[in-house]
């Protein structure tokens, strides 16, 4: 089957959650989402109102981040942040875990935090999108345990990168990789297909986000939402 724009633009959470936006850039941000089709804006919680009352009726979805960008909040401030949201009218929560009880093995506290937000998330009849931050987990074998722990508790998407995350280096140097081809393929064989896969950070251009697609992505965060629709627009049927 052919791709079209609108099959693109459904892969897109465009992403508004720079700390230094100011309402007018984000209410810019939620119109060029409504003027491209996408799937959803992710915005900053304390913007969830503005942009429910933008987005009402679009079709595109409001998003926000619970514990972001270092997943280090109490779970139940979790809990208490992903409910205020959904009741300031989002419908998509992007998660941070906490990286530290990851990366220390504290499996039980994991556990019980990804349940408790997810459930809170589907009482509220919310969509749950656990983010790992890859950057931060060397050893394939705590993702491994993610995909496992978030399937059980029913999460809806399982995500590469909150686009703030820098490890680092050897050289003292500090880089940032954010989603890569590699996680998104090892994300998706350990998880079902009930599970989908989410990659942010650094996405740019279409090229990259087809090759995602390929590897079975079914969302994407951007910031460079325009730049890839309008590349899509020259290249693809509407």
């Amino acid at each position: 089957m052919a791709i079209r724009v609108s099959d693109i633009a459904k892969m897109i959470d465009h992403s508004l959650l720079h700390p230094a936006l100011t309402d007018r850039e984000m209410e810019e941000g939620c119109r060029l989402a409504i003027d491209y089709g996408v799937a959803s804006v992710c915005i900053k919680p304390c913007a969830v109102c503005l942009a429910a009352g933008i987005l009402k009726g679009s079709g595109t979805a409001v998003g926000t981040v619970v514990g972001f960008p270092h997943g280090n909040s109490h779970i139940d401030v979790k809990v208490k942040e992903a409910e205020q949201a959904l009741r300031d009218g989002a419908a998509e929560l992007d998660m941070v875990v906490a990286i530290g009880k990851v990366i220390g093995h504290d499996w039980k506290y994991v556990e019980r935090e990804i349940k408790k937000v997810c459930m809170a998330t589907h009482s509220h009849g919310g969509i749950l999108k656990v983010i790992f931050e890859n950057d931060y987990l060397a050893d394939d074998v705590l993702k491994i345990h993610l995909c496992r722990i978030c399937a059980e508790a029913h999460a809806d998407f399982v995500k590469t990168s909150t686009g703030f995350g820098f490890t680092r280096q050897p050289n003292g140097f500090y880089a940032y990789k954010g989603a890569t081809f590699d996680d998104v393929q090892f994300m998706r064989r350990h998880s079902p297909a009930s599970v989908k896969i989410k990659a942010a950070g650094g996405i740019r251009t279409l090229d990259e986000l087809l090759r995602f697609r390929e590897l079975g992505v079914d969302r994407v965060g951007a910031t460079a939402t325009k730049a890839i629709l309008d590349d899509a627009r020259k290249r693809f049927p509407s």
